[in-house]
């Protein structure tokens, strides 16, 4: 048991924004992997190392952490991430790049048309005008012309959907569980998940693979971590817009890291992101809505 933390959206928002920037780094560290590398293994490494990571600070620190009354919960929300972690990156396989990075943002739209029906809570009209308006500059930014439905697609929706109801599970369990109980849970259940898939297709690695894998699974355990405690402290629907900073990280390290020059589309799309983003967390201020 943890005592439910007092809701403060802006501590969640710079929470979330943090948890972005990592998880940026780690998708990053992923582009220098040898291409034979399948994305089997790459979910097993990042599930094997959060459990790792996890149950090694639990064994030294708290290991009473280890168990929780409530988990069945918490192996609902391992499944959870491993279905949305397959659907993602099969999205990945079958659309290109901008397209699939496009729909993991409709996240956020997902979880303000979720959040008055699961948790109660009011979204404000202009918040929900502003979390659109920030999907909309996604779209812009990524240069999306259009719009086929296709499986590709569906996949894609169906990631974001299943990241939204993760999103509300860590809203619930972190009223009553703590943070490294809920992570150690979702590495044990999704290594256990993955690891039938990524033993049949598994691709002996070189060491420097070896390395970039588990750089990467440490990245987005400590990413995981920053996210599951900003919906500790942060409403659902106040947080909504904010994954959304994940982009701006994206064209940072582009260009700097791989030469990639942003384009009049791409830097208009991010300032529309960062205008939400700040119109977003002075809503909840200024009106007192949620």
């Amino acid at each position: 048991m943890t005592a439910p933390a007092t809701t403060n959206n802006r501590y969640g928002a710079v929470l979330l924004i943090v948890g972005a920037a990592v998880f940026t780094a780690d998708v990053s560290v992923l582009r220098f992997l040898s291409p034979d590398v399948p994305f089997a293994q790459i979910i097993f490494f990042r599930s094997l190392c959060q459990l790792i990571i996890v149950a090694v600070w639990i064994g030294v620190r708290r290991p009473a952490l280890f168990g929780s009354s409530r988990w069945p919960r918490l192996v609902v929300r391992g499944l959870t991430s491993l279905v949305c972690w397959w659907l993602y990156y099969a999205s990945f396989q079958a659309l290109d790049l901008a397209l699939a990075s496009t729909l993991t943002f409709t996240t956020s739209l997902f979880v303000v048309a979720m959040a008055p029906l699961v948790l109660g809570e009011r979204i404000g009209l202009l918040r929900a005008l502003t979390t659109v308006a920030g999907f909309l500059g996604v779209v812009l930014a990524s240069e999306v012309n259009g719009l086929t439905v296709e499986p590709g697609v569906l996949l894609g929706l169906g990631s974001a959907f299943v990241a939204a109801i993760l999103i509300f599970q860590n809203r619930v369990l972190a009223r009553s569980e703590h943070t490294a109980t809920i992570m150690f849970w979702i590495g044990l259940v999704a290594s256990a998940g993955t690891m039938p898939g990524a033993v049949s297709s598994w691709t002996a690695l070189d060491l420097s693979d070896v390395l970039l894998l588990a750089t990467a699974g440490s990245l987005a355990t400590v990413g995981m971590l920053f996210t599951v405690e900003a919906y500790r402290y942060g409403e659902v629907s106040a947080l909504a817009t904010f994954p959304y900073s994940r982009i701006l990280f994206a064209l940072a390290i582009g260009y700097f890291v791989f030469a990639e020059t942003a384009s009049v589309r791409e830097l208009l799309g991010a300032a529309v992101i960062v205008i939400c983003s700040l119109v977003a967390g002075g809503a909840r201020r200024s009106v007192g809505q949620v």
